[in-house]
């Protein structure tokens, strides 16, 4: 009894050792990246600099602007704001590799959850970033969400629009989505967000990320379609970039997600052993 006993609390000792090895491990790899990224903090170009959310809540959109819808034909914003339906907006590229999908993707599950429908009772518009981009794409991009949504009849609450640079920069400033073109990557650098607007067109409620509840998504729409304005609040906003000094341009943004799951993992063992702990004072 005495050698389990012993054995037992040998192995205690080891498993808070361990333990403790293992945080400050942790920690000291935390302080090097970060005294790394530190040494190689510098100003973006100015082209880069503007790339984010900057929340005008309450502001109108521009109703009168052109663009061009999945069908080739002429669109604005006022003719579907003008349904007195509230409007869930995008902002991003139809050929985007990485963001829009997961944006497009993490939308599409949220109103799944939800009992309203595109059309019915809430719109959706998409707006390409990119003035090259054509109404055939466009198409295709809408079939394939709606296919994915499951309801054909989303089909007349959803659009994909396209539209010349000065359009297409003017709606952007109006709800302050700031964008830039990587020459070298050939790609934009731009956030993720769904924006929501009243029936009358001003801002409501900025969402940020790519996964979205479908009650947050429900009651966001809820309080555009009584005009009600949202509160700013503190959100991480994804880019598809995020800027890396030494190479001097926006690089993926890969790496920013993995120091999120490397902050979520210390969370997690930090919250376990506190619990180990208890548990062996409590034998105490």
């Amino acid at each position: 009894m005495r050698l389990a006993q012993g054995a037992k609390i040998r192995m205690s000792k080891h498993l808070k050792a361990t333990a403790i090895l293992l945080l400050l491990h942790i920690a000291l790899c935390g302080a090097a990246t970060r005294a790394l990224a530190q040494d190689r903090k510098e100003a973006a170009p100015e082209a880069l600099r503007g790339v984010g959310v900057t929340e005008k809540l309450d502001a109108r959109v521009p109703m009168d602007m052109p663009f061009t819808d999945q069908d080739g034909k002429r669109a604005t914003l006022g003719q579907y704001l003008g349904k007195g339906r509230p409007v869930i907006l995008l902002l991003g590229y139809l050929e985007c590799p990485m963001l829009c999908t997961l944006a497009l993707n993490g939308l599409t599950e949220a109103i799944q959850g939800i009992n309203w429908v595109p059309g019915k009772q809430f719109d959706i518009v998409f707006v390409s970033i990119d003035p090259a981009e054509t109404p055939a794409l466009a198409r295709l991009k809408k079939q394939a969400y709606v296919k994915e949504y499951g309801k054909p009849e989303a089909e007349a609450g959803w659009h994909f629009l396209t539209g010349n640079k000065n359009s297409i920069a003017v709606l952007a400033d109006a709800v302050g989505f700031g964008y830039a073109y990587d020459r070298t990557r050939e790609q934009y650098a731009h956030p993720a967000v769904l924006m929501f607007l009243t029936p009358d067109g001003r801002m409501s409620r900025y969402l940020a990320g790519i996964k979205y509840e479908p009650r947050d998504v429900k009651l966001a729409l809820f309080e555009a379609a009584d005009g009600k304005i949202g509160t700013r609040a503190e959100q991480v906003y994804l880019s598809c970039y995020h800027y890396d000094a030494a190479q001097g341009a926006y690089a993926p943004a890969a790496v920013r997600i993995m120091q999120l799951g490397a902050a979520m993992t210390v969370l997690l063992l930090g919250v376990a052993l506190a619990g180990f702990w208890a548990r062996e004072r409590m034998r105490k």
